[in-house]
């Protein structure tokens, strides 16, 4: 063979290798799969597929419970306890329910319950007999079971009923608004669901009496919103879109009165608490006595900084005594309400904030003292209950790690405490037995996507019944890589922690736009030790598509004591910016940050947060997207606004400052408003006026609404959403 032959044959096969390496490379990567944000966000018809194994468990009694959908069987041995199939065969018209709807509300006896829409049943699956069968009214909402004596409390329009065993529906409010006016509702959750209010109906322990909430909002004034769903549907009606309004306090303005009866479902006979304080005071937190004869409710003045505890005679609807008092120069917020010690009824675990961090207290109600029962800096999250045979209390804390949530007990005497589990990660939900031995535990971090456990509560030991597998690498998707780290303050001194989205392809030495998600306000937080250090599935399609998403929780968020949230009183907005821009300062001194091409996006608070980023820095945000915004604090609500930045009279300059519309001359890059057409929370008053100040000063901003939407999308709207939000920034920042 001759040289020239020699080499060919060389080139032909360094050719051939060169093309099955790319080939090959090619494939590879071909087998990487793609995410959809179908498949990424909870409104897809594909998100379920891609989420985690699950173990859905329950208790009876002591008995810890696997539930499918096809019944619930004994977590320790498998043993059949009760199917579905079962149950049908009973009943002489097919019910078809599922295995995960299944309760056993009676401790230790064969009975269970399970709903279906409006109806709820209770079926004795060892006598095979129903002993309970009742279906409320179709426009029946706010509902509210009582297993002692099988009654609901339920709300029609702006009245208050309760529903008998047999069916019957007995009213305890007549007055109640029923024009869709709402001037006057019963039984609902009132003060907007702030101070951790969740519902409006109380019943005693024994299940006699119920406490309810009345709300008065006639002295409030309305915001006018519009309606142009099914218009001109029907022949003769008109094609008109039609108003309707929603009460809606503003802060400084008059807010709505509330008051609290007691009804006794025995004699029919409504009782109302003599409340002490102004018309517009908060009444938070409604607590009973184990013997049913007194109520406990968290009392705030409007400035939101004095609290009292005070107690009520049911019977009387008197006034017997403030228990304790709590005040703060900014302000007190009670979350909790009191939760009785099972074995000392004169004792009460209550959570407060009083050494500047939330805790657990013992609370004498004999001789009004309180003792701290948990200490250090860090905070109780959640109050789960009690192991009653060992007397500890089982809760959930940040104790290692502000990012993490854990597991502990602690013992009323002696306050020792133990870690129940992993003292890493996040419990995201824990299921205790009838006498708290045990715990069901489910736990994950951010490389386990779920566990679940089941743990006893005074040694912390136990099993694992669930590890469940990463279902993004089982089905061949291509994931980005998700950080975690902190940066400094902008007072130098405090910790902050983010989150780091990095494309699965990262190559450091390419440089990347990259977006700042961002809330920034308070009862939020969005960097925790879960699962992809709980990122959102919008992050991965955004690092799919070539960015990088940087998330910071500035001070102001919760979690991290009082100092921390209460570093924005009086002026939001402004503490957080600085704190974002320190975020933004990290990373431009990241080499593969484009440093020209910065975006930023959030709702509600983030949408606020986004607005006033790029007006304070327009020369660092070239492009933005502000959902839901607050525009000014003036036309925000009286509960929330007022906690965090008191009245505009109290703090005009805190309101100028903060004031958006007076800065819409900043705007330099591009910014997208998208809100509700219907907000309810944010009202469109915010965006609106944004965009006339816009006009008025000369800037351009851009604008996108969903018709009949309110605060926050779901299902498909949530899914067009952020593909609108995706294609925004692939239009100005890519």
């Amino acid at each position: 063979m001759t040289e020239i032959s020699r080499s060919k044959c060389f080139l032909v096969k360094t050719l051939f290798s060169l093309v099955v390496c790319i080939m090959c490379t090619v494939s590879a990567s071909a087998q990487q799969k793609q995410f959809s944000l179908d498949e990424l966000l909870g409104g897809g018809e594909s998100f379920w597929r891609l989420r985690p194994e699950n173990m859905y468990t329950t208790w009876w009694g002591n008995m810890a419970l696997r539930s499918t959908p096809e019944g619930v069987y004994d977590v320790h041995t498998g043993k059949e306890i009760l199917t579905v199939e079962h149950i049908n065969k009973c009943f002489t018209e097919k019910v078809v329910f599922s295995g995960h709807n299944f309760s056993f509300p009676m401790g230790e006896e064969p009975v269970v319950m399970f709903t279906k829409g409006l109806r709820r049943v209770m079926f004795d699956f060892h006598a095979d007999s129903v002993i309970l069968d009742v279906t409320l009214p179709q426009n029946a909402v706010m509902r509210d079971f009582n297993v002692k004596t099988k009654q609901t409390a339920y709300t029609v329009g702006g009245n208050l009923y309760v529903c008998t065993p047999n069916g019957e529906a007995i009213a305890v409010s007549q007055d109640g608004s029923v024009d869709g006016s709402d001037n006057i509702v019963y039984g609902q959750s009132v003060h907007r669901d702030e101070f951790g209010i969740h519902g409006g109906t109380f019943w005693s322990p024994n299940g006699k009496l119920l406490a309810y909430y009345r709300m008065d909002q006639s002295m409030v004034p309305s915001y006018p919103q519009v309606n142009i769903k099914s218009q001109g549907a029907v022949a003769g009606e008109s094609r008109i879109a039609s108003t309707y309004s929603c009460h809606y306090p503003m802060a400084g303005e008059k807010s709505h009165h509330v008051t609290v009866g007691v009804f006794n479902t025995e004699t029919k006979q409504n009782v109302w608490l003599n409340l002490e304080g102004e018309k517009d005071d908060y009444h938070t937190n409604i607590s009973w006595t184990p013997d049913g004869q007194s109520i406990y409710v968290f009392e705030l003045n409007r400035d939101q900084n004095h609290m009292r505890l005070v107690q009520y005679n049911v019977a009387s609807g008197e006034k017997i005594r403030t228990v304790l008092e709590e005040k703060h120069e900014k302000y007190v917020e009670p979350m909790h309400g009191l939760t009785f010690l099972p074995w000392d009824n004169s004792k009460a675990v209550m959570q407060s904030q009083r050494d500047g961090y939330n805790h657990l207290y013992i609370l004498d109600l004999k001789t009004c003292e309180i003792k701290q029962l948990t200490k250090g800096k860090w905070v109780v999250q959640q109050f789960v209950g009690f192991n009653t045979v060992a007397r500890r209390l089982v809760f959930r804390s940040n104790e290692s790690d502000p990012r993490q949530s854990c597991l502990y007990s602690v013992g009323v005497k002696g306050g020792k405490r133990i870690a129940i589990g992993k003292e890493e990660g996040v419990c995201n939900g824990a299921q205790l037995s009838a006498n708290g031995v045990m715990v069901i535990q489910s736990y994950t971090a951010p490389e386990v996507p779920r566990s679940v456990n089941l743990l006893y509560t005074a040694t912390g030991k136990g099993k694992n019944l669930l590890t469940a597998a990463d279902p993004w690498k089982e089905q061949g998707y291509s994931i980005p890589t998700f950080k975690s780290g902190s940066i400094k303050a902008a007072d130098g001194v405090t910790d902050l922690y983010y989150r780091m989205v990095l494309p699965a392809d990262f190559d450091e030495a390419k440089q990347y736009p990259t977006v700042v998600y961002v809330y920034g306000g308070p009862h939020a937080h969005l960097v925790e030790a879960s699962w992809h250090w709980s990122s959102r599935g919008w992050e991965t399609y955004m690092a799919q598509k070539g960015y990088i998403t940087f998330i910071l929780d500035s001070r102001g968020s919760e979690w991290r004591g009082l100092e921390f949230e209460q570093a924005t009183f009086r002026q939001l907005g402004t503490v957080e910016c600085q704190d974002q821009r320190k975020g933004v300062d990290y990373l431009m001194s990241l080499p593969y940050v484009d440093k020209d091409r910065i975006g930023v996006h959030g709702w509600s608070f983030g949408g606020f947060m986004t607005t006033n980023l790029m007006l304070t820095y327009p020369e660092v945000f070239k492009v933005g997207v502000a959902g839901g915004p607050v525009i000014d604090w003036n036309y925000y609500e009286v509960m929330y606004g007022e906690r965090y930045m008191d009245t505009p009279e109290q703090n005009p300059d805190g309101y100028k400052n903060s004031n958006l519309r007076l800065r819409a001359g900043n705007l330099k890059g591009r910014l997208q408003l998208i809100i509700g057409y219907n907000d309810p929370v944010c009202v469109p008053q915010h965006t609106l006026s944004f965009i006339r100040a816009c006009i008025d000063a000369g800037t351009q901003c851009d604008y996108f609404l969903y018709p009949g939407g309110e605060h926050n999308m779901y299902g498909k709207d949530a899914v067009h959403l952020h593909e609108r939000i995706t294609r925004y920034f692939e239009d100005y920042l890519k």
